[in-house]
């Protein structure tokens, strides 16, 4: 005689009654994953239209140098290095060796060092994800999620995840794209190279506009020119984001100084969101009036 509390599963075997078994997702998981995606990548499309365009500057170059368009998908998906793909097309054509190579790299992507500084507290708690994050920091996936105002249902670490992924995505298109382009036609590459130095340009101008204070922009293009004078074009990156970082340091306090002055409300931030905390942990305690209760569903 069967238990009462089992119901037949389809394989013949009992199981609990209100057992739920899951194959997958359901479909409030599915659709909140559809919403990350979403937005995701309508943040990323303004760095589509940039990488699409720049991978295939790359895989033309690529392409010119004799390399095929296989060597433009593996260098994109193990490399994505950006500028640093363009400055290796130079290495492999001049049978640079590994020692240069390796400097040239430190010197070109040094400045993915302070950018990981930044990173840590919002990758801390990334998961597995956090290799793969660390690997596809890129400037312009940094600008993206470095401080991103995500609205309500976007999980934090799906967009870092998912704006990571679709960047490379647009790279290592734009690059294979470029280097069947670049065998298929032919024509002058003079001025390719360029693109990168334009991106650049378009990124520093979205941030001032961005920012709340230009003195941290202002001090880093006072400090590279100066390095630039000292030390030369060839030798200035380095000296040039050494200084910048101890001048960040050093003027901590008097930008963060500056940033309250700007912004009143953000000094009394902490104290606003521990009395939203306070009021959301009354309302969840039993017996608490329904006013309070509904105050608290805005606590997000």
């Amino acid at each position: 005689m069967k238990n009462k509390s089992t119901t037949n599963h389809p394989d013949g075997s009992d199981v609990p009654k209100g057992h739920v078994e899951r194959n997958g997702l359901d479909k409030k998981e599915k659709r909140d994953i559809g919403l990350n995606i979403k937005y995701s990548f309508k943040a990323s499309v303004p760095v589509m239209a940039g990488y699409i365009v720049l991978g295939m500057g790359f895989g033309i170059l690529l392409q010119d140098a004799g390399y095929s368009w296989l060597w433009a998908l593996l260098m994109s998906f193990a490399i994505y290095a950006g500028s640093m793909q363009y400055v290796t097309v130079n290495l492999l054509t001049a049978g640079a060796s590994l020692i240069a190579t390796a400097l040239m790299t430190l010197m070109v992507n040094i400045r993915h060092l302070f950018y990981g500084i930044t990173m840590i507290e919002k990758y801390k708690d990334t998961g597995a994800s956090k290799p793969y994050l660390i690997f596809a920091l890129t400037d312009e996936t940094f600008s993206l999620v470095c401080s991103p105002d995500l609205p309500q249902g976007v999980d934090r670490k799906l967009y870092y995840l998912f704006v990571s992924a679709l960047n490379q995505f647009y790279w290592i298109v734009g690059s294979i794209a470029g280097a069947l382009i670049g065998s298929a036609l032919t024509f002058n590459t003079a001025g390719i190279d360029f693109s990168m130095t334009a991106l650049f340009t378009v990124i520093f101008a979205e941030q001032w506009e961005k920012a709340g204070s230009h003195i941290p922009a202002i001090c880093g293009v006072v400090i590279s020119m100066i390095c630039l004078v000292v030390f030369g074009a060839s030798n200035f990156l380095i000296p040039s984001m050494i200084g910048i970082t101890a001048a960040m340091f050093t003027g901590r306090r008097f930008l963060e100084g500056r940033m309250e002055a700007a912004d009143p409300a953000a000094e009394n931030a902490p104290e606003a969101d521990a009395e939203r905390i306070k009021n959301a942990s009354k309302a969840c305690a039993p017996g608490a009036p329904e006013s309070v209760k509904g105050g608290a569903a805005h606590v997000r």
